[in-house]
């Protein structure tokens, strides 16, 4: 007996199921895009970027290479020459880019050049080229390289602003190592704020389930017109590979960026100077609102644009210059996005009822963004985003907008405190905070008085190792 007559079914009823099935799947496979006419035209903008950036102090790579050769040789260790002592302190980072103009503009990631001493740019045609940073900045993670080159066939920005949920992407970078490789997938969402991400809060991702890993950072996101729309910039992994959840930068935050690192070398953002929170269920309901959506004002910091502009604390914003707040996260975006002394309009519930709020955006003052060249450092080591505020009957400081260093996070800093000195130095100013963090001692811990919330305590900075 055959297994069609132990199932009962007509002969000519699962031919025509099998039929139909294999229609189906033609029908849906003729459906899928091809991507090979969007490789070919944009390979030549892709590059590699190969960095060299110094580990450790050359005080601490001595003694840890002597205590492996002392461990291993005993007495008979060797001496080693000082240039290949300095070979040793080094570490490369690879990473992906892309050409924006035919003068050797590329953007890249800035954690794929942070602090590099030499960077190598591999074009689609094996030729190198040595790369100077124009500038880099780390609230969004972007930086700006330049090589003089001739031939360069640079790729066309898109809008990331018109995206939606379920296009289809593809990615070109380098992972792993393995240059020039393509993966593609579709949006999975948009507007994703990752608080403890390397772009902080000034980043609304797009994620997708292209499949990235190491190595194709910094690297293109096209849609199926052949443009970038984004900037492949971080994963979250348990594995260290891809595990379809990954994170790319707007490229409306990139053009924003570089147009500021081409003019000034730095990235100027505006800043509200207000404490938020999402919106639960329950203070929707009592605000009137359909559903929970905004940013819950909890604090408004004395003397900023936004005490000025007549916010009070339990406000919710719903919209800043026509842009909707979904959520707390998609405020300092939109802020930090908004040029300092513009004028925004700010949408708000009070009370349940709806105002329209006026508001002079500040500038959000930071030692992270860095206009980096031969002779530059990073002027902020600790890692904190900083701004001056106004406290006439109170203890001068400056107050703490963001924390994006290993430093700070270390030493327990949070955005909100407010910073009263440093080492025993007062910080009641941006320009005092600065002027004491370039004389702190590298390599030491040292004391940090802060407020926070109407308490006064010390916390210990473990200041880094800084090159020679």
């Amino acid at each position: 007996m055959t297994l069609l007559n132990k199932m009962k079914l007509p002969a000519v009823a699962f031919f025509t199921v099998i039929t139909g099935l294999i229609i189906s799947v033609g029908v849906n496979a003729q459906a899928l895009p091809d991507f090979t006419r969007l490789v070919d035209d944009n390979a030549a903008a892709i590059v590699n970027v190969n960095s060299l950036s110094r580990a450790n102090s050359g005080a601490e790579s001595e003694e840890r290479l002597e205590d492996f050769l002392r461990e291993y040789f005993g007495n008979r260790a060797p001496e080693i020459p000082q240039e290949q002592l300095r070979e040793f302190e080094r570490r490369p980072s690879l990473g992906s880019g892309f050409i924006i103009s035919q003068d050797g503009f590329i953007i890249t990631n800035h954690h794929v050049v942070e602090n590099a001493e030499e960077i190598t740019i591999t074009l689609n045609d094996r030729r190198e080229f040595e790369a100077e940073v124009i500038g880099s900045d780390v609230s969004s993670d972007i930086a700006l390289l330049k090589i003089e080159a001739t031939g360069l066939k640079p790729a066309k920005l898109g809008n990331s602003s018109r995206l939606k949920v379920g296009e289809w992407v593809l990615a070109i970078g380098s992972p792993m190592g393995l240059q020039f490789s393509v993966a593609a997938g579709i949006i999975s969402y948009m507007g994703r704020n990752i608080p403890n991400g390397s772009a902080g809060n000034y980043v609304s991702f797009i994620q997708t389930d292209v499949a990235i890993n190491p190595g194709n950072s910094g690297g293109p996101l096209f849609n199926l017109a052949g443009e970038v729309i984004g900037i492949n910039s971080q994963i979250f992994t348990s594995t260290g590979g891809s595990m379809g959840l990954s994170f790319a930068i707007p490229v409306d935050v990139a053009k924003n960026v570089v147009g500021q690192l081409k003019e000034k070398g730095i990235v100027e953002r505006g800043w509200m100077g207000v404490g938020i929170n999402d919106v639960s269920q329950e203070l929707a309901n009592e605000a009137n609102l359909p559903k929970p959506a905004g940013a819950l004002v909890n604090q408004v910091i004395a003397g900023s644009p936004a005490e000025e502009a007549g916010f009070k604390s339990g406000d919710i914003i719903l919209r800043f210059n026509g842009n909707e707040i979904t959520s707390s996260g998609d405020l300092p975006f939109h802020v930090g996005l908004t040029a300092p002394d513009a004028i925004a309009e700010v949408d708000i519930v009070r009370n349940g009822s709806a105002q329209t709020l006026s508001m002079k955006v500040g500038k959000l003052a930071t030692g992270n963004s860095q206009q980096l060249g031969a002779n530059s450092t990073d002027a902020n080591p600790i890692g904190l985003m900083i701004t001056d505020i106004n406290r006439p009957e109170a203890a001068p400081g400056v107050l703490v907008v963001n924390v994006v260093g290993d430093v700070g996070k270390e030493a327990g800093f949070q955005t909100g405190d407010i910073l009263l000195s440093l080492n025993g130095q007062i910080t009641g100013s941006v320009e005092q905070f600065n002027e004491v963090v370039s004389g702190l001692p590298m390599d030491q811990v040292i004391p940090a008085l802060v407020e926070r919330n109407e308490r006064k305590f010390f916390l210990t900075v473990a200041m880094p190792n800084m090159p020679e």
